[in-house]
């Protein structure tokens, strides 16, 4: 007869949870826009970044060629639009429901917002370092 073993393996988080009247504001890359901490950079001890980012007012010019030092950061559309440009030639006109995987170190700009942007941000780890850098060749 064999021997049916279950392992049950622990979680290495903590349980998060955030509303719209208890995510906190934080400081973020950008004064035109708010952040709402989402409490997962706690959770997970720092191995992941979860964010909303709300647009003050829309961006009045381009944010600057720059990436990010990080493993991956994902952007999810909630509301309005954002514009980017990345250095392999896409152009990408955002909007509720899109959403985008852009690996770390990758060139791009940020062209431009609606008033009214919210995106879910999310980073591995939390920790998102931005290196400005000159734009592509032929950019």
């Amino acid at each position: 007869m064999a021997n049916d073993v279950t392992t049950i393996t622990r979680p290495t988080g903590k349980l998060a949870y955030a509303s719209t009247k208890s995510a906190r504001l934080v400081p973020g890359r950008r004064s035109f826009f708010e952040y709402r901490d989402l409490g997962v950079t706690d959770a997970t001890g720092g191995k992941m970044r979860a964010q909303v980012t709300v647009a003050k007012t829309g961006m009045t010019e381009p944010t600057g060629w720059h990436y990010h030092v990080c493993d991956p950061q994902f952007v999810y559309v909630l509301k309005g639009f954002v514009d980017l440009e990345f250095e392999e030639g896409q152009t990408l006109h955002c909007t509720p429901g899109d959403s985008v995987f852009i690996p770390g170190g990758l060139k791009h700009n940020e062209i431009r917002t609606s008033d009214d942007l919210e995106i879910l941000e999310i980073s591995l780890p939390a920790e998102l370092g931005t290196v400005p850098c000159e734009p592509p060749a032929g950019g």
